[in-house]
């Protein structure tokens, strides 16, 4: 927010406060609320906000009105897994194998059975195939078949568009269940004279990067102004990554982009590490394909082609590694604290596709003879969960469970039973801490630092365009706990006119104190 809005704002509310009570309601929403509304051009019709302290209703704006809730959407994901797959639930990733090993020989196909491991990566990934070194494994006669067959279809990726015009962005990579380093390529940027260069990682096999980016006089600061979608080349098993736009001369700056399909980058990351250890293999990388029954499900690419049979049930091979991710509540920490899309979307589809193990934190849901996608079982799992707290569904669209989407929808009254509902929870200290604190950190750090609300709000944020909304929870004047929800919907959200509508709610809420 710039320093002219803050001030409009608190002059604003000074004269206000000056002409009436904190908690006073203009066409139901409290003033300085409807005033910045005006002054912003947002019209009443555009909000749905509801503020409850208790069994008492402060605010009720529009609250049964179906909404694009941006990034709160995440709410309903994550505390439907707390509660249906449980606070020790992980997933895991495991080598497994039906053949033998003769003289340090794997006398077959090695599978890469992928399950939703949220925390996979090139190190877990060394460390796995470090453990084959560890048994005596020095070649691989057969094949490396990669099994992302957890989900439903296997790459939900493949053949959906761009959400936006960032397609390379961190936010935007959807996840599989093998999906590995988020499939992010971290390039460092270096300009000395007329000269860039560039440090690509992690080391792919056959990979490279160049760029085409012109030097100019521009200033570091602003690199990105300069910066076009990167794309990538083909030749033969060669792969070449190139950066377009320009970039400013004397400048060094990192980041990190999605750019390569996910079988080509796990593929090329296995054999890098596997040739880091000394290892060989006689065939190539490959994906899983589904029994015949589910074929058509399991969606392939150019660069990922089907398999030439199924892959073999576990029950019929043997676990030669393994890892598995943090517990559930601290992968939700980090999607709620940072609004992370890709960990929500993984979260989503282990809902409709593993459920609590006592030993082994979760294991697949058993098969759905009706042909439902995981997405379909994850939607139904969280209606279930809403009917089980008596929280009307009607008017929730639900598509990948993060919020990126332009058809999810959600009513302020469902989300503030949800609210409702986690401080109920048995697992509400691990819900209430993965929420961002006002002032303090994730997407709040920054707002709301002349407030009482600081350190005394915890509100998940969403925004896309020509939207903007919270909930949470927020702490009175009195202490107590208020669920406050509020979203807008209008192209007048725009240039922090919305946040600043959502912050003074907040402000207003944390002043009020109970009669």
């Amino acid at each position: 927010m710039s320093s002219s809005t803050k001030l409009l704002r608190r002059c604003l509310v000074a004269a206000l406060l000056a002409a009436s009570a904190v908690h006073a309601l203009a066409d139901g929403l409290p003033e300085p609320v409807a005033l910045l509304m005006q002054a912003s051009n947002i019209p009443p019709e555009a909000a749905g906000i509801i503020v409850l302290r208790g069994d008492t209703t402060l605010v009720s704006h529009n609250p049964r009105q179906s909404m694009a809730p941006g990034s709160t959407m995440k709410l309903f994901t994550t505390l439907t897994a707390l509660e249906q797959l449980g606070p020790v639930f992980r997933g895991r990733t495991e080598l497994r194998s039906s053949a033998d090993v003769v003289n340090g020989v794997l006398q077959g196909d090695l599978i890469l059975r992928g399950g939703a491991d949220a925390d996979l990566n090139e190190d877990v990934l060394g460390h796995m195939l470090q453990a084959l070194r560890n048994q005596g494994i020095r070649r691989i006669q057969g094949d490396i078949v990669v099994d992302r067959l957890l989900f439903t279809p296997a790459r939900p990726d493949a053949g959906q568009p761009p959400f936006d015009e960032y397609p390379w962005a961190y936010y935007n990579v959807i996840p599989n269940a093998a999906l590995i380093n988020t499939n992010l390529l971290k390039v460092e940027m270096r300009s000395t004279g007329n000269k860039l260069s560039l440090v690509m990682m992690p080391e792919l096999e056959n990979v490279s990067i160049r760029s085409d980016m012109k030097l100019t006089d521009s200033a570091c600061a602003a690199w990105e102004n300069g910066w076009r979608t990167p794309d990538y080349t083909r030749k033969g098993d060669r792969i070449e990554v190139v950066l377009h736009g320009s970039f400013p001369k004397d400048c060094t700056r990192s980041t990190a982009i999605n750019v390569l399909d996910s079988q080509d980058y796990l593929a090329r990351l296995l054999l890098a590490e596997w040739n880091k250890l000394g290892g060989a293999i006689g065939g190539e990388v490959r994906e899983a394909s589904a029994p015949a029954a589910t074929d058509a499900a399991t969606a392939t690419t150019d660069a990922a082609p089907a398999a030439r049979a199924a892959t073999p049930a576990p029950a019929t091979t043997r676990l030669l590694a393994e890892h598995v991710s943090r517990t559930l509540p601290e992968i939700i920490r980090d999607t709620n604290k940072q609004s992370d899309n890709t960990l929500a979307r993984t979260i989503f589809l282990s809902l409709g596709s593993l459920e609590a193990d006592p030993l082994l934190g979760s294991k697949p849901l058993p098969p759905d003879t009706s042909g439902a996608s995981t997405p379909m079982r994850a939607e139904t799992a969280i209606r279930a969960w809403l009917q089980q707290h008596n929280i009307d569904g009607n008017g929730l669209v639900i598509d990948n469970g993060s919020g990126l989407s332009r058809s999810e929808r959600a009513t302020p009254a469902q989300l503030a039973g949800l609210l409702q509902a986690g401080l109920k929870s048995l697992w509400m200290p691990e819900f209430l801490a993965s929420l961002p604190v006002a002032a303090t950190d994730g997407t709040m750090r920054r707002r709301l630092k002349d407030s009482p609300a600081a350190q005394r709000a915890r509100l998940k944020t969403g925004s896309l365009n020509g939207m903007i909304a919270i909930a949470g929870y927020v702490q009175d004047a009195n202490n107590q706990t208020c669920i406050v929800v509020a979203i807008l919907n209008d192209a007048h959200v725009a240039n922090g006119a919305g946040r600043a509508v959502l912050d003074e709610l907040v402000d207003w809420v944390a002043r009020s104190r109970q009669e």
